[in-house]
């Protein structure tokens, strides 16, 4: 395992392409994303990590979402999704 990619505070539309090219580019067996910093958490950066989870999995990979607080798994909740659905890539 690597170390775990530990994302900044908005997980935004400005935050999503350099999101995506993180996830595009890391080929560890697992990929653990550190939320700890996360205070907000949108739409776009939640589709870029379920992508790279489908691909994932597709490659016998595992992406693993850690330290979400509270706040963060309100505004999945609010989208219909939890950090387990967001890495298996489905809800």
């Amino acid at each position: 395992m690597s170390e775990p990619i530990v994302l900044g505070p908005k997980l935004d539309l400005a935050a999503a392409s350099g999101l995506t090219a993180t996830l595009r580019d890391c080929k560890d067996k697992e990929v653990v994303l550190d939320l700890t910093e996360v205070k907000h958490f949108g739409a776009l950066c939640m589709q870029a990590m379920i992508s790279a989870a489908v691909t994932a999995q597709s490659e016998d990979r595992k992406i693993t979402i850690t330290n979400a607080s509270d706040r963060v798994l309100d505004q999945m909740r609010v989208m219909g999704m939890t950090p387990e659905s967001i890495t298996r890539g489905r809800p």
